[in-house]
């Protein structure tokens, strides 16, 4: 028997206690893991009579899956993938205004490490999926809810493990939403463009290597590893890759133009996105693949030529464009020095189109009438990435309506990360709606 619920009520609190759980993730060094997250997730669920299941990769690195098929469910569709990652990136908290794991509602936001990557979407999640059992209100598809371990080191032992160890719990899906997107870009009062992901670059981490003579360092040396390593990553450095616009981005800048009420011209297309304050980073980020130099090391000692230098690449590459990229990357370190790919990831893409974008547009709608759905690229990478290899088309739809003047893209892994609770109120009254809808 329904009743009346509020699907925000708890959001806020469930927010606050994720934050307090401190759940960073160091990458290849020891940290404390998402288990007591997990433990605390689950036990919310399960206090509501959803039974969650743990997987652990590896001790303490934890993930929760939970199905959730209440009477009332349409059988004949496929379960919604609702997924976000419990770990964090790291904080210094001598950088922050306020302590990053203590969870503290100031100046009516949430503050802390996960506040915006991303345990605000978690307590949304959760919020309305509590709420709507406890007053026996069913979803229009069953909800398979799965929050992940290292989503910020590679998802190694969260997303890809459980597609590689246990596709079973997920075998049935075939459409999903998680992170980035949702959010608010206000144009002008009566209008606000909500940016959907529907794709985010692949990813390829290089290590340059130079081989050479080693010998003392006072001789002439015309084999010098660290001089041949130095040309090639300045090359990589400061080449302009050519603008390679993908359907997502163009709808993107369709949108942008319209509403600025300008032409965009490819060329000075960047001049407009300025326009667009922080996010022009996020969006510029896409308009091409990328390279960018991260680390380097070579020798031991001042007065000894090493045989060896080595350099690190970020690099990141536009769907349909990774052939491309390597191809570039070749011609720009030339014969002296070799790549090879220590980390490689796919693109992934999927339309702005069918039943579950309508149902997005019409509940960010409902609930800010100013609203517009718009696709966009997103230049870093997600859990889709895993959950893309099953075949579930995934979109990043965590909806925030969010103040103007807050600098929302500078939050993700920057100090002082900040939710506003209007926000996170906001975002479980749609995805509430959304969930009748989709």
């Amino acid at each position: 028997m329904s009743q009346t619920y509020a699907p925000d009520a708890e959001v806020v609190g469930i927010c606050t206690d994720l934050i307090r759980i401190d759940t960073s993730n160091y990458g290849a060094q020891p940290g404390p893991g998402e288990r007591p997250a997990a433990e605390h997730v689950a036990a919310l669920l399960e206090e509501v009579g959803i039974e969650a299941q743990l997987y652990e990769s590896e001790p303490g690195r934890t993930s929760v899956v939970a199905s959730w098929a209440p009477e009332g469910v349409d059988p004949s569709l496929s379960p919604l993938l609702v997924h976000g990652h419990l770990d964090v990136v790291p904080a210094n908290a001598d950088d922050w205004s306020v302590p990053p794991f203590a969870g503290e509602v100031v100046q009516d936001c949430v503050w802390g490490r996960g506040a915006v990557d991303m345990k605000d979407f978690d307590a949304m999640v959760l919020s309305v999926v509590r709420a709507r059992a406890r007053a026996g209100v069913a979803p229009r598809r069953a909800l398979r809810l799965v929050f992940t371990a290292d989503e910020e080191a590679g998802s190694g032992l969260g997303a890809h493990w459980l597609a590689d160890h246990h596709p079973d719990t997920l075998s049935d899906c075939e459409l999903a939403i998680g992170e980035v997107g949702g959010f608010s870009l206000t144009i002008r009062d009566d209008l606000r463009l909500y940016l959907v992901q529907t794709a985010e670059k692949g990813l390829a981490w290089l290590n340059l290597i130079a081989d050479g003579r080693a010998g003392h360092g006072s001789f002439r040396n015309d084999a010098n590893a660290v001089t041949a390593l130095s040309a090639a990553v300045a090359r990589v450095g400061e080449y302009a890759w050519p603008h390679r616009i993908t359907s997502a981005q163009q709808a993107f800048l369709e949108a942008v133009s319209e509403a600025f009420e300008i032409e965009l011209d490819p060329d000075t297309v960047e001049e407009t996105l300025a326009r667009l304050g922080s996010i022009a980073r996020m969006v510029g980020a896409t308009m091409s693949n990328t390279a960018n130099p991260t680390m380097l090391e070579a020798g031991y000692k001042h007065n000894v030529i090493p045989g060896r230098a080595t350099a690190g690449i970020d690099g990141r590459f536009v769907p349909g464009y990774e052939e491309e990229f390597y191809e570039t990357i070749t011609e720009l370190i030339g014969d002296s020095v070799r790549y090879e790919v220590l980390t490689r990831q796919p693109s992934v893409e999927t339309e702005f189109s069918g039943a579950l974008v309508e149902a997005m547009q019409a509940c960010l709608a409902a609930e800010d009438p100013g609203a517009r759905a718009v696709p966009f690229l997103m230049s870093g990478g997600t859990d889709a990435k895993a959950w893309d290899r099953l075949g579930i088309r995934s979109f990043g739809f965590a909806p925030l309506r969010l103040p103007p003047e807050l600098d929302f893209v500078g939050m993700f892994h920057g100090v002082d990360e900040r939710v506003p609770t209007s926000s996170l109120e906001f975002g479980a009254r749609v995805l509430d709606r959304f969930l009748d809808q989709a």
